[in-house]
């Protein structure tokens, strides 16, 4: 039981070890990482639809991306810069909940709705349509030509991208509040519609995806399957 255990341990962290390779590799690493934009973006855009409009997102080919809103108040603003960093280290959390709770078909369903959500009323730029089109399709394909244990690899493989890119991006935004406050995207917003400094928020966004990192690697390790009893990893 121990050895099955240790194999299982190991087995895990090399998932996170691909996902962080993998999101690196030239051109097929920003392909992979817009699946988190995506959800960035949603997360602006979900907010956003509470006081305002969304009037676009774009998804680029170097993984950035942007939602372009319309916001009449001070405090919708306020929520919608707030919510990117924050939707998607959640979203990265909730993967694993969900494949700890064996709710794969569930988490399907939700990336596939994100998707559609987008397509149709969102994403209009070429790239962004193109990226929708081709994830969905290939995300389809390998789930219906696939057996069962590599589905569950296949998604614990999409929740650990989530959740190291969660990280990376917020890191990233933390590096640049720090050395050029003015060009921090989301932290540079809220600097701007408050008297705290970019650097504060850039260490919020950071914080809160260490935050749920923690806990979604927790979440992993002892609800993934493993322990001593079967999980979907055992096969």
């Amino acid at each position: 039981m121990i050895l099955i255990r240790e194999k299982l341990s190991i087995k895990f962290f090399l998932f996170l070890l691909a996902a962080f390779l993998l999101i690196h590799v030239p051109f097929i690493g920003n392909y992979i990482r817009v699946i988190n934009t995506l959800i960035h973006e949603s997360g602006h855009a979900f907010i956003a639809l509470l006081g305002g409009d969304v009037e676009m997102i774009t998804l680029l080919m170097n993984s950035e991306g942007a939602t372009y809103i319309s916001s009449s108040t001070w405090i919708g603003s306020f929520f919608t810069s707030l919510a990117g960093y924050t939707f998607a280290s959640f979203a990265a959390f909730v993967s694993f909940l969900m494949i700890g709770r064996k709710k794969q078909i569930l988490l399907i369903d939700i990336l596939l709705g994100f998707i559609l959500i987008n397509l149709i009323f969102w994403v209009r730029n070429p790239y962004g349509i193109f990226w929708l089109c081709s994830f969905a399709g290939g995300f389809l394909l390998l789930l219906i030509k696939g057996t069962q244990s590599f589905r569950d690899h296949l998604l614990l493989m999409i929740a650990s991208i989530l959740l190291v890119d969660s990280v990376q991006s917020a890191f990233e935004i933390f590096y640049l509040s720090v050395t050029h406050p003015q060009y921090a995207g989301d932290a540079t917003n809220l600097a701007r519609l408050t008297v705290i400094p970019a650097p504060v928020w850039g260490s919020i966004f950071l914080l809160q995806a260490l935050w749920f990192c923690y806990y979604g690697l927790k979440r992993g390790y002892y609800k993934l399957g493993f322990n001593d009893k079967a999980g979907p990893l055992s096969g």
